[in-house]
């Protein structure tokens, strides 16, 4: 899901925050007051999406793991960032923000489609955020351009890549399985890449 600019330029503490994405129709991300409007994605996105919820329903349906949509939000506790990520799974017991608890606290995977206007901070502010979270074994990052998944795992302290093409299984380490690219991206119509001088700006 696209960042958009800053809903407001003025301080908003997370209580307020919470108050206020109840009643909006419109999600945000939240990050040390400030609120960020998270636009709507292209027909490719929400395909991904979709096909990535299937994938990996199907993978964790007999190990008491959980999938979930961009309905839900993510909070990084150590840093304090909420954000809606395209496609997140939780394993064992769920686990909540004591503040918010619309709020999960422990994925162990998380997905984001990406997109030109966000993809260099999907692969580095917001990466650096979810690094933190204890729980989380794998970070995917999906093309819209081409078939492409890459698979961020962490090996200890380190984070370990894994990118896989057509024709390609992409090995997870939150649970026994991989994502067989070609199935992922089935019946989805890829977007064509910006022309260069033409690619949108960033919402961050």
């Amino acid at each position: 899901m696209a960042m958009g600019d800053p809903a407001k330029n003025l301080f908003i503490d997370y209580e307020t925050y919470r108050t206020l994405e109840e009643a909006s129709d419109t999600k945000h991300e939240w990050y040390d007051g400030v609120i960020y409007a998270m636009s709507g994605g292209t027909l490719a996105h929400g395909g991904l999406a979709s096909r990535f919820i299937m994938a990996l329903g199907a993978l964790t349906s007999s190990c008491g793991c959980h999938v979930f949509t961009s309905d839900v939000k993510v909070r990084v506790l150590a840093t304090g960032i909420a954000t809606y990520p395209d496609v997140s799974v939780a394993c064992g017991e769920l686990q909540t923000d004591p503040a918010d608890r619309t709020a999960l606290t422990n994925p162990s995977l998380i997905v984001e489609v990406l997109s030109d206007a966000t993809e260099a901070y999907d692969r580095g502010e917001k990466f650096a955020h979810y690094r933190q979270l204890p729980s989380l074994r794998d970070y995917v990052l999906v093309s819209q351009h081409e078939p492409r998944i890459e698979v961020f795992s962490r090996d200890g302290e380190r984070w370990m890549l894994t990118v896989a093409h057509a024709g390609e299984r992409a090995p997870l380490t939150a649970f026994t399985g991989a994502l067989d690219v070609d199935r992922v991206y089935e019946g989805v119509t890829l977007e064509p890449r910006a022309a260069r001088g033409t690619e949108p700006s960033p919402g961050r």
